[in-house]
């Protein structure tokens, strides 16, 4: 598996970051892959990243925001999804959701105790900016 640059930073924070703004100390954090990563020549300055996530058993997300439009495709399992200001959703294989750049990932976890979840999330994003950012 190999992981964004962007993204290290972010997964050696997380069991802090889910302890201090989410589920609870002991919440098993995600695997994250990058798939791909294109410059978009059309659009200087703007890139697409791919990636995949799974949540194993109960795992959760860290509060964050993306800062790029954020495209989601659950391919197993279930998931929940929520931004602030928003309603949360419970997502199975198939579904989608979508992230806008201003939005702040409030909720992001497993919706299952006993089986890993798989989505790969799409992001359109500025070269320069990072794929995750923290909210605190």
């Amino acid at each position: 598996m190999r992981i964004h640059p962007s993204l290290s930073l972010l997964l050696l924070l997380a069991p802090g970051i889910v302890s201090a703004h989410g589920p609870g100390p002991n919440v098993p954090v995600p695997s994250i892959a990058s798939l791909m990563t294109r410059a978009l020549p059309e659009y200087p300055g703007k890139e697409v990243l791919m990636l995949e996530v799974e949540y194993p058993p109960g795992g959760a997300d860290p509060v964050h925001r993306h800062d790029a439009h954020a495209f989601v495709y659950v391919l197993e399992g279930s998931i929940v999804m929520g931004v602030a200001g928003g309603e949360e959703v419970t997502l199975t294989a198939g579904q989608t959701f979508h992230e806008a750049p201003g939005d702040v990932h409030t909720v992001g976890r497993n919706a299952s105790r006993d089986k890993p979840a798989r989505f790969v999330v799409v992001l359109l994003k500025d070269a320069d900016k990072p794929a995750l950012i923290p909210v605190p």
